[in-house]
């Protein structure tokens, strides 16, 4: 294994400090009340040089039961765990407790140390071998190896550092590809520098410059200066123990708990799914809607555990349920976690985080919720993407399905093209980025567009179609303007409808008026050509005709669409071929003159100043005439 994070785990007192003091020359014991009372409270940290040339991490924690909290928020981060047993004193309640944090978290690798051996005879030392190794039995230490050593005389101890180095060559590394995700088990300041994190790398690469995110806090910093094992450097990898000087950040603003991670790789909730395990050795049932303590990470939130099965769980059971949170923390799909009871503090249970974003809260003892859950968990790749693109209500990327399924970006790539193959997803691509979606979501936007298109056109006879914007804010409000845009191409390539740029349509619709309403457009057309360049107001040639006002203003639109009528300036319209001769009749007078002036234009249209200046205007923004003084000479497009 490339890096190796190694933890302490044991009974009060039991040598663990001391222990570490001993492989590494680092007293870990930081605190002045620790140095006063002889126990660890807080967590405490140091860098082994294993015999092999690797350099690994020591996270060491404390043993006495009131500071459970800040073990559980070390433990995490264990690669391989040192389980200590004092030898003088044997398994101890908190022995028992740490073995069950270790056997819910699933740290697989470990040695079991049996300390102060130099405090008793070898006959008793074989009688608290037996005992440990019982003790072991049926867990996730079953196997580990057991070693005697001496903190104050060394004996032993360079057997345990080569135990430790053979150990690590078998651990899996952990994955350095992804977004980097550190939980902050520490935050101080430095003078000069400003705020510092620490923790453990436990996914991704973190470099100098990158932007991060803190959550659930949602704060965006910079990585400014990254250590590793008090050293310099300037990427750090997964497996990692890490100190983050973050810029611009202020002490309050990060706490233990908090989490360091990619801009928008993470989101924080208040409810997570999960499957949880009741320990063997909980006190009692654990009824529905418990309050326990919640501890994912190296941080602790209080909650509420929703059995979606049953009303009680027996110890020794599973289940699968969704915890209610009182403040928001971010999870990651295979994350393990640990519950204890409210009061008192006891460790009961843990497990594995199923939908770190559920939806919505779940409906109890629904077949269907719970058959989805044991997907979510157990699933193929091709399962959780389509159960992902299934439940979604949107077009989603590759990250956005990672986040919401826990699979790596090549397991989304090759499960979403499977899923293509077969029907069941569409792949839509656009803006240098490809976007996935459910063939069940699709085809019912497509058959909810249709039925809406046939509506929109049977009321809007005279109109291209449903303004484009309209429709996504009415009815498709999860998609941005851009995506919108990209599956209503889709569908218009799958020959479902047609795209304007302003407008959707069925792809055989054409906006048209009735036989009826042709004869009123002529009936306009005819009065209009008449008036000429004395053009009637629109309201008034409406109500001559007899149309309603919602009518009136349809047909306009409509004429103006159809390039019938062109709007000259507010509530004054011309007719396409008298503005044409007017067109006509202005070049060729310029032509001829070279100028031309508003009463001019007045007695060559036979027309009013209120119409004839409105129509220079619109020649200007044309750019057929230009003004000059009182004057208008040839504009571009004339000249052209």
């Amino acid at each position: 294994m490339k890096h190796l994070i190694i933890g302490t785990a044991g009974h009060v007192d039991h040598g663990k400090t001391a222990l570490v003091r001993a492989l590494t020359g680092i007293d870990t014991d930081r605190l002045k009340e620790e140095k006063e009372r002889g126990i660890s409270i807080e967590l405490g940290f140091a860098s082994l040089q294993l015999p092999g040339g690797r350099r690994a991490g020591i996270v060491d924690v404390p043993g006495h039961e009131r500071f459970i909290k800040n073990m559980l928020a070390g433990a995490g981060g264990f690669d391989l765990v040192l389980l200590v047993i004092a030898a003088d004193e044997g398994v101890m309640p908190q022995t028992r407790e740490h073995l069950d944090i270790l056997q819910l978290l699933q740290v697989q690798k470990g040695i079991v140390v049996l300390t102060k051996t130099d405090l008793v005879e070898d006959d008793w030392l074989e009688l608290v071998e037996e005992e440990a190794r019982d003790f072991l039995k049926g867990t996730v230490l079953e196997d580990a190896p057991v070693l005697k050593v001496s903190a104050v005389t060394g004996q032993g101890i360079r057997d345990l550092l080569e135990k430790i180095d053979q150990l690590a060559g078998q651990t899996v590394s952990r994955v350095s590809s992804g977004s980097p995700r550190l939980p902050v088990d520490r935050v101080f300041t430095i003078t000069g520098f400003g705020t510092v994190v620490t923790g453990t790398l436990v996914a991704g690469v973190l470099r100098v410059g990158d932007s991060v995110e803190i959550q659930p806090q949602g704060l965006v910093s910079r990585v400014r200066s990254l250590q590793v094992h008090g050293e310099k450097v300037e990427v750090a990898e997964a497996g990692q123990r890490v100190a983050v000087n973050l810029a611009g950040l202020e002490l309050e603003q990060v706490e233990r708990g908090s989490v360091v991670a990619g801009v928008k790789t993470l989101t924080p909730a208040n409810r997570v799914d999960i499957h949880l395990l009741l320990l063997d050795s909980a006190a009692r049932p654990l009824k529905n809607r418990t309050r326990v303590r919640f501890y994912l990470g190296t941080s602790e939130t209080l909650g509420r555990v929703v059995l979606l099965d049953r009303e009680e769980m027996e110890p020794g059971t599973l289940a699968y349920a969704q915890v209610e949170l009182e403040e928001q923390l971010v999870a990651a799909k295979g994350d393990r976690f640990v519950i204890r009871s409210y009061s008192p503090m006891e460790t009961i249970g843990g497990g594995t985080v199923i939908d770190p974003l559920p939806r919505r809260k779940h409906k109890r003892f629904r077949s269907e919720v719970l058959s989805a859950l044991a997907t979510r968990e157990r699933g193929t790749p091709a399962e959780l993407v389509d159960q992902f693109l299934t439940a979604g209500s949107g077009l989603h990327i590759p990250g956005e399905i990672a986040t919401g399924t826990g699979l790596k970006d090549e397991e989304i790539v090759e499960a979403a093209s499977e899923l293509v193959k077969e029907g069941r997803a569409k792949m839509i691509s656009g803006d240098g980025k490809t976007y996935y979606v459910s063939s069940v979501i699709y085809q019912r936007w497509s058959a909810a567009l249709a039925q809406l298109l046939e509506t929109y056109h049977r009321d809007f006879p005279l109109r291209e179609g449903y303004p484009r914007e309209d429709l996504r804010s009415r009815k498709f409000q999860v998609l941005n303007s851009r995506v919108f845009q990209m599956l209503l191409l889709e569908m218009e390539k799958d020959g479902l409808l047609r795209v304007t740029p302003q407008a959707v349509a069925l792809q055989g619709f054409a906006a048209g008026p009735s036989p009826q309403q042709e004869k009123l457009i002529s009936r306009i057309k005819h009065e209009l050509e008449e008036f000429a360049f004395l053009p009637p107001s629109w309201n008034g040639l409406s109500r001559s005709a007899g149309l309603d006002e919602v009518f009136a203003a349809e047909l306009l639109q409509y004429m103006l669409r159809t390039g019938d009528l062109v709007k000259i300036a507010e509530e004054l319209y011309f007719l396409k071929d008298v503005l044409a001769s007017a067109r006509q009749k202005v070049s060729q007078s310029l032509r001829d003159k070279g100028e031309i002036t508003v009463a001019e234009v007045r007695d060559l249209l036979q027309t009013s100043r209120k119409f004839a200046l409105p129509l220079l205007e619109y020649f200007d923004r044309e750019k057929l005439t230009r003004r000059v003084g009182d004057k208008r000479l040839p504009g571009r497009a004339l000249e052209n």
